[in-house]
């Protein structure tokens, strides 16, 4: 297949957009042509001439010879208004913005039909793990029972520094800021909304099911304590923020995102730092880990690469999961075990434990583990911000969950 030469209009000269330009001019055997880069920021000194950057979008969404926009900007409603303008002008479109694929998910794959063009967002889920590309195209006709990992390099750093160094949060996130790891304003990161719009995407292809993101429940990482940390470490274990999504029966799944116990014998116990890991179970493929690093602008640079190769050769998500109608309902009603950390008994009765299984009161912490219903945690998603708690996902097997063992077993890997 003949490749089509390249006009890119880039919107985006952050950490993420730099990248870019740098992996696509070391890339041997192929080159397309960034006619013009978009930014907003008149006064910010840029690192080449400034011949190359437009302040006004119309400059690249009205220039027919622009045949590719790629869009790398940090406002999800500005970005999509460029992606969808650009579609609506025949013009295919890779992007990494994961809130603005996930808010508007069903939308964005209906606009690629109505005007028979494509856009591609590798970047957005797992960095440089080609994750959707592997769902699209090796599990295409698969049945999938699971898919679970670390989706957000920013926590799973500050994580590891706690663990490792036994160091504070906040000494830890600060670290991770230097770095360039989180941003000034962490909040979508260590909050778990990063994570979740990541999951949703990752839902999408999978099982053909296009989640409100408010719909799914999420709990980050940002009232983790020195004690908490402590604990898993006596116990062998090492806390990551871990999206889930999986089959509860034949036609319905179920997902969530929380910080969860990984023992050593996991996939996940030794994927530290800014790395990412996603783990996929399958009827037939089994267990499959992808490992890659999750931060940083060459990494995510590298994967908007490899959208815009794949678009030279006019390649096109075709959402197959979503045409067999692989999956039509989504559920709460889920059983989970939890860790929780907490000061006030009041607090704790809120979360309606079923089963208790372990309780520990001290002078200055007290924590509880235990089986809650996801539905319960849901309905307490606007006030657990509010408490002086922190939940953990133990990962242990509920015997009594409904479903068939394969997709019970899950929580053991």
């Amino acid at each position: 297949m003949t490749r089509e030469k390249l006009r890119i209009g880039l919107f985006g000269y952050g950490c993420v957009g730099q990248g870019l330009h740098d992996v696509l001019n070391s890339s041997n055997g192929f080159k397309a042509d960034i006619v013009k880069i978009c930014v907003k920021d008149r006064a910010k000194k840029r690192r080449i001439p400034m011949t190359n950057f437009t302040y006004d979008k119309n400059d690249i969404l009205n220039d027919p010879s622009i045949n590719l926009v790629v869009e790398l900007i940090d406002d999800a409603a500005e970005a999509f208004s460029i992606v969808s303008t650009a579609m609506k002008s025949g013009k295919n479109v890779v992007s990494a913005n994961k809130m603005m694929v996930a808010k508007h998910f069903k939308e964005l794959v209906e606009l690629q039909k109505k005007y028979n063009v494509s856009l591609l967002y590798e970047a957005s889920a797992g960095a440089s793990i080609p994750i959707i590309r592997n769902l699209e195209e090796y599990y295409d006709n698969e049945l999938l029972y699971s898919l679970r990992g670390i989706l957000n390099g920013t926590t799973n750093y500050i994580l590891t520094k706690m663990h490792n160094e036994g160091i504070p949060y906040s000494e830890a996130l600060k670290g991770a800021q230097e770095k360039g790891f989180a941003e000034s304003d962490p909040t979508l990161d260590v909050e778990g909304w990063d994570a979740k719009y990541k999951l949703c995407i990752i839902t999408g292809h999978a099982y053909g099911l296009f989640l409100d993101p408010e719909e799914v429940f999420h709990y980050g990482i940002n009232k983790v304590s020195e004690f908490d940390v402590k604990y898993a470490r006596e116990k062998g274990f090492k806390i990551k923020l871990v999206p889930y999504v999986g089959k509860t029966n034949d036609n319905t799944i179920t997902s969530f995102v929380l910080p969860r116990f990984i023992s050593p014998d996991k996939y996940l116990y030794n994927v530290d730092n800014e790395y990412n890991g996603v783990i996929a179970e399958a009827a037939f493929a089994d267990k499959q880990f992808f490992c890659g690093k999750g931060a940083g602008g060459h990494a995510t640079g590298s994967a908007v690469l490899s959208d815009i190769s794949a678009n030279s050769y006019g390649y096109r998500y075709e959402y197959k999961k979503y045409q067999q109608g692989t999956v039509s309902n989504y559920t709460r009603q889920h059983k989970i075990e939890i860790y929780l950390r907490y000061n006030d008994e009041k607090e704790k009765d809120l979360f309606g434990f079923e089963e208790v299984s372990e309780y520990f009161c001290g002078r200055f912490y007290k924590y509880v583990i235990g089986v809650v219903n996801l539905e319960k945690l849901y309905s307490l998603r606007k006030q657990l911000p509010l408490l002086d708690v922190f939940i953990v996902n133990t990962g242990r097997k509920i015997n009594s969950q409904k479903g068939a063992d394969k997709e019970i077993q899950e929580e053991q890997i």
